[in-house]
C-alpha cells in the first residue's frame, strides 16, 4: 500500500537552510518502508505516519503489512521494513536486544503510546462507589460485590479464553492470590465476543465488573475501564517467566505479583537509523497519549473507519498534539494536504 492520492510537496529550503551545519543527505528524506500492523493502534499509527512523512517532509512512504514476530524477523535478517511503529518487544525482547547490541537494530522511542498495557479492570462505576477497594489485594477480600451469575454466593473473575496466552497468566495469578479460597470462580468467557461482551454488558448497566483486558482498546476507551494497581510488587522475571506464564503443571508454586510491564518501542533499522534523516528526527519524537489513542480505536470501531480514513480523522482533531511531533512548516503543509 502506498499513498499517492495528494500530490506531495517537494522539501522545503527552509528547514535545509535551518540546518546548514548538518549535511544535506542527514536531513534528505526519500524512500522509507512501515510496518501497518494487523491490529487497530498499529494500523491507525502506520498510517497517521505516513500520511506526516508524505505531506509533510515529501518522504515516499510505502506501507507493508506487520505482525510482531514476522515484521521483527524481517528486520532482524533483511532490514526491511524500515520502521515497526508499535513493536510489543515481549514476544522478541532477548533477540530484539542482542540486535540492538550489535547494532542491526535501533530504538527510536520507547512508549509511543503512553498508559498501554495489560492487567485487570473494573468498571468505572465500582470504582466510583467503593473508591477505597483501589487494589487487587483490597477487591479480592470482597467477592460478593462481583456475584457470579450460576452461583451468587461466589465472586466472578473473568479471565481469558481457552488458548489465548493469557489464559495461563491468569490463571496461575488467581492460584497465586489465592482466590478460590477466597471465594472467588475463575470464568472463562469462551471467546473474544464473550469477554467483550461481559465487560460491556456491566459497564452498559453501571454494574461492577473483574476481568483482565489491555489497553488501547476500543472497549477501554468506549467504556472508560479503570486499570487496577495489583497492590503487591511485580514479584520477578523468574517468577513470571518460569511460573506465571507456564501451563498449570510446569508452575507449583506461583507467587502473587503485578503484571509484567508490557514494553512498547518503535523500532528502526541500522540504514534508516544513517539515512533517514528528519523521518528518524520524527519518531524519536511522536508520542500519542493513550487517552486520546483509545478515542480514535472508539472511533474507528464505530465508524468502522480503517487506519487510512482513521488518520486524516486524527490529524483534524488533534493538530494541537501532533503539530509538536514536526516542523512549522511540515505542520504548514500537512493541514494544507488534509
Amino acid at each position: 500500500m502506498k499513498l499517492s492520492k495528494i500530490a506531495l510537496p517537494a522539501l522545503g529550503t527552509t528547514i535545509l537552510a535551518a540546518s546548514m551545519s548538518m549535511s544535506t543527505a542527514a536531513y534528505a528524506c526519500s524512500e522509507v518502508q512501515i510496518a501497518e500492523w494487523n491490529w487497530a493502534s498499529g494500523e491507525l499509527m502506520a498510517n497517521v505516519d505516513a500520511f506526516i512523512l508524505e505531506n509533510g517532509y515529501g518522504c515516499d512512504v510505502e506501507l507493508v503489512p506487520g505482525a510482531t514476530t514476522t515484521t521483527f524477523a524481517s528486520m532482524n535478517e533483511k532490514a526491511q521494513p524500515d520502521v515497526a511503529g508499535e513493536l510489543w518487544i515481549n514476544a522478541v525482547r532477548e533477540p530484539l536486544f542482542a540486535a540492538m547490541d550489535e547494532g542491526r537494530l535501533h530504538s527510536a522511542i520507547e512508549g509511543p503510546i503512553t498508559d498501554l498495557g495489560e492487567g485487570w479492570w473494573v468498571t468505572p462505576a465500582f470504582k466510583e462507589a467503593y473508591p477505597e477497594l483501589d487494589t487487587v489485594v483490597k477487591i479480592l477480600e470482597r467477592p460478593d460485590l462481583f456475584p457470579h451469575s450460576e452461583d451468587p454466593s461466589k465472586g466472578a473473575f473473568i479471565g481469558c479464553p481457552a488458548g489465548w496466552g493469557c489464559q495461563l497468566a491468569n490463571a496461575n495469578l488467581f492460584r497465586a492470590f489465592d482466590m478460590e479460597e477466597k471465594g472467588w470462580v475463575l470464568v472463562d468467557p469462551g471467546s473474544a465476543a464473550g469477554l467483550d461482551g461481559s465487560m460491556a454488558k456491566a459497564a452498559e448497566r453501571g454494574e461492577n465488573w473483574l476481568g483482565y483486558y489491555w489497553s488501547p482498546t476500543a472497549l477501554i476507551g468506549k467504556y472508560n475501564m479503570q486499570l487496577v494497581d495489583f497492590g503487591v510488587p511485580f514479584a520477578g522475571a523468574d517468577n513470571w517467566d518460569g511460573c506465571i506464564v507456564k501451563p498449570e503443571q510446569e508452575c507449583a508454586d506461583p507467587q502473587p505479583s503485578a503484571w509484567t510491564k508490557s514494553e512498547v518501542h518503535t523500532v528502526i533499522t541500522d540504514e534508516f537509523k544513517q539515512a533517514g534523516g528528519v523521518a528518524v528526527d520524527y519518531f524519536s519524537n511522536r508520542i500519542f497519549p493513550g487517552e486520546i489513542m483509545n478515542s480514535m480505536l472508539v472511533y474507528m470501531a464505530d465508524e468502522q473507519a480503517g487506519g487510512e480514513d482513521a488518520a486524516i480523522e486524527f490529524l483534524l482533531r488533534h493538530s494541537d498534539l501532533w503539530k509538536t511531533w514536526v516542523s512549522d512548516e511540515a505542520a504548514a503543509k500537512i493541514e494544507a494536504a488534509l
